[in-house]
Order: structure tokens, then C-alpha cells, then sequence
């Protein structure tokens, strides 16, 4: 029998997920014995079994007839199994015996009868079990303890929305390529191969695919006609008011959307920064693809003194390293990967930036700051704390047309929420506009 399977590989990246591991970087290692399909199922389980992570293991608990956990890897072929008769409706037959199969593609033939007991009696149960499930918000919605206390904080009486919205998949948004064709003409193309979509109002270059598909099935992607780019992330082009001739920082540039965006709408000279030199490859391979041109290097934006040569730059794009609090309908791992200690150590990292970039700006120049965080600790907090300590700093209120409305503004900065409240169905962000004084 071979050692692969969807299930078994499923289970194998929560296992990694739940050792530290980002889900990207599980599945990145499927083995390429898993044929498309498979791998396609594969991924599509290890997302829905994150998503639900907390309730599948209180059911799990429901399920024993003694108070004790199962092993680890008990525990994510369970989920898995569980996943497929929940969620996906995958006939019992191939969610039962597949899986209980699973075990021996993981070393664990022992495991065969327990799973094949559980998942049977959860079929047997199901109706009672589902009638029973705990409406603490923890185990309903998947969300650690200190994440749900730090939303209903931030967001109040619509902490459980934003809570239910990151158990929802995003739609797939693209952004159109100005400088190869247009949004009209990209949308006749895309009608044409029959893929239905729509512009998103008030993004010039934005689209939402009402299927989400592979990129190699997109036309024209492999030619640079267009990026995927989800659209809250598409406002940073716009609020950076960019012009040609002007110098532009992107100080924290990898995968590089933001950086192939602010190239696509003007003729800028444009730096493109990142501390990781395998992310920053993928930078220069999104310019190759767009058929860009930018000067990209890796360095720490934080330590300027090893890479800056004293030219000032008109605008500097900061889209900080965060928890990621805003992305979590795309990156469900993000629930289990992040600690409450985190926060303040990343709102830190995000003052220092800061701080460390400000030097950086021409007079009258403008620094964009951004996260994709919902969390206040890692926004307006630290764009306040900002402006009270830089004297030559103040804020340019984020003021969206009324034809285009989004976000909410906040005691400094703006944000927008996740999902359906949000214009672009798009992801959880935060933006500030900070203006430096110029000279007398």
C-alpha cells in the first residue's frame, strides 16, 4: 500500500502546524507521488480541519467513552475524519474507511480501530452531538481563549461577527496589470474563458472571481496580465499619492503585491526591501512576471546604518510584520501559531520600524503605515504612541470617497474588518497616513 494518501497527508500537516510549523510550509512539502487531485483534497482538508480546530476535538471528547486524549496523531486523523462527515459531506464509506487507512500510511496500523469506532459512533450520534454543541465562543468559532477576549475588546458588539468571518474562506481578488491592459478588457477575457468576476468598486485595477481557481487556469497570469492581491491590501497604492520621479521605499516589500503595485500605477524609483532573502527572491520573480523593474536588497528596515546612503525618499510604504490577526479566513494556522505574548512584542517591532524609517522621509514627504492585523495593540495604538514621541510628525486623515466607501476611522489611522463588512470582501487591515513637516 502506499505510504500517501489526501488523509493521511492532511493529518500529517496539522500535526506540523500544531508542532510550529506554518501551513504554507506543510503543505509546500507535499510528496509529488500525490497526484493534483489529491493534493488539491489534501489542502482542502488540513484549511477546514484548522478552521474548526477547537470544536472537532470537543466532539472528539464526546466521542470517548474514557477521559483520556487519544495520541497526537489519533487526534488529526480523527479531526480529518470528522471534517470530511461534518463539512464536507464526503460519503461515510470513503470518510470512515479512507481514513481509518490513513493510520497504516502514517506507522500507526494500531490506530485502525479506534478511529473506525469513533467515526462510526459520530455517525450514529451525530444529530444529539451537533444539538449539544457549547456556544462558548472558544470551542464554537475555533479561537484561542486570549485572541477571543482581544477581539470583543477591540471590536465590541461585532467581536462575534468578526469571529465567524474568519472561519469563512476569502474570495480569490485580483489586480489587473495597468501597464499591460485594462480592467475592462481583462473582464471580457475572463468572460470569454467562461469565469464569471466582477470589478471591486473604488480599486482601478481590483476584481473578485465569484469561483476561486488555481492561478495556471487564470488567462493571461503567466504573461503578467494580472496578480492576485486581495483588496484591502490594494489600497496601499492609492494612499501612498504616488507620482512619477518620486523615490519610494517599500520597507518591508516580500511577497512583493504592494511593491508590484506602486511599479504598475507609476514611473517611481522604487527600493524594495525585506529581511528574508528567500521571500525577497519571490519579490523579483513577481517583477519578471509583470515585466517590472525595481531595485530590490535584502536588509533590516530597522537598521538602516547597514544598507541606507543618505538619499531621502519621497514616500516609504511600512506594511509591518504583525500576527497576521486579519488574515486568518486565508491563513487559518495564524489561530494556532500566535501567542498573546506576541502582540506586544510585535507592536514593539512595528514602533521601531517606525522610528527607524522616519529619518528616512523628505520633508512634506508621506509614510504609509500598515498591517494586516484587527487587533488595536498593532494600529492605531501604535500610530498614536507614534505621533506623540516625533515631533515632525503628524497624521493626513484617510479620507475615502463617498462612491467607495470603507473602513472606519479610529483615534488614529483607519481600519477595515474582515469579510462581508468590508467593501471588497476583503481582508481584516489597518492604514495611516503620516505626513513629515517640512522645514521653515
Amino acid at each position: 500500500m502506499s505510504t500517501h494518501s489526501a488523509r493521511a497527508e492532511a493529518a500529517r500537516a496539522v500535526l506540523a502546524v500544531q508542532s510550529g510549523k506554518s501551513l504554507d510550509d506543510a503543505l509546500a512539502r507535499l510528496p509529488t507521488a500525490l497526484t493534483a487531485r489529491d493534493a488539491a483534497f489534501t489542502k482542502a482538508l488540513a484549511y477546514g480541519v484548522l478552521r474548526d480546530l477547537s470544536l472537532l476535538h470537543w466532539i472528539i471528547t464526546q466521542l470517548l467513552d474514557k477521559p483520556y486524549p487519544p495520541s497526537k496523531t489519533a487526534q488529526a486523523l480523527l479531526a480529518v475524519g470528522l471534517y470530511q462527515l461534518r463539512s464536507l459531506h464526503t460519503p461515510a464509506h470513503a470518510a470512515v474507511g479512507e481514513t481509518v487507512q490513513a493510520a497504516d500510511a502514517l506507522g500507526e496500523p494500531k490506530l485502525r480501530g479506534l478511529l473506525n469506532a469513533l467515526l462510526r459512533r459520530y455517525q450514529r450520534e451525530a444529530a444529539a452531538i451537533e444539538e449539544r454543541l457549547p456556544s462558548v465562543f472558544a470551542t464554537r468559532y475555533s479561537v484561542p481563549e486570549w485572541l477571543v477576549h482581544a477581539i470583543h475588546r477591540d471590536w465590541g458588539e461585532n467581536g462575534e461577527a468578526v469571529l465567524d468571518i474568519g472561519n469563512t474562506p476569502g474570495p480569490l481578488a485580483l489586480r489587473v496589470n495597468a501597464r499591460r491592459t485594462t480592467r475592462e478588457d481583462y473582464l471580457r477575457t475572463l468572460a470569454t474563458a467562461g469565469i464569471e468576476a466582477a470589478p471591486l468598486p473604488g480599486l482601478p485595477q481590483g476584481i473578485v472571481l465569484a469561483e476561486a481557481r488555481p492561478v495556471h487556469e487564470l488567462p493571461g497570469f503567466a504573461e503578467g496580465l494580472v496578480s492576485v492581491q486581495d483588496g484591502s491590501a490594494q489600497l496601499a497604492a492609492d494612499l501612498l499619492e504616488l507620482r512619477s520621479g518620486q523615490r519610494v521605499l517599500d520597507a518591508c516589500a516580500a511577497p512583493g503585491g504592494k511593491s508590484a503595485h506602486i511599479l504598475e500605477r507609476a514611473d517611481v524609483q522604487l527600493t524594495s526591501l525585506d529581511i528574508d532573502a528567500k521571500r525577497l527572491a519571490r519579490v523579483q520573480d513577481n517583477f519578471k512576471r509583470l515585466g517590472l523593474s525595481g531595485v530590490g536588497f535584502q536588509a533590516d528596515a530597522a537598521r538602516p546604518g547597514g544598507w541606507w546612503r543618505g538619499e531621502m525618499f519621497d514616500r516609504i510604504l511600512l506594511d509591518a510584520p504583525c500576527s497576521g490577526t486579519g488574515v486568518i479566513r486565508r491563513h487559518p494556522d495564524i489561530k494556532w501559531l500566535r501567542r498573546a505574548d506576541d502582540i506586544p512584542r510585535l507592536a514593539a517591532l512595528q514602533g521601531q520600524l517606525l522610528d527607524a524609517l522616519w529619518p528616512l522621509l523628505a520633508p512634506g514627504g508621506l509614510l504609509v503605515y500598515a498591517t494586516c492585523s484587527i487587533l488595536r495593540a498593532e494600529g492605531e495604538e501604535v500610530t498614536r504612541d507614534f505621533l506623540v514621541r516625533t515631533a515632525d510628525a503628524h497624521e493626513k486623515k484617510i479620507e475615502p470617497p463617498s462612491s467607495a466607501h470603507w473602513g472606519e476611522a479610529r483615534s488614529a489611522g483607519r481600519r477595515l474588518a474582515p469579510g462581508e463588512a468590508n467593501p471588497f470582501d476583503g481582508d481584516g487591515f489597518y492604514y495611516a497616513k503620516l505626513i513629515k513637516r517640512a522645514v521653515a
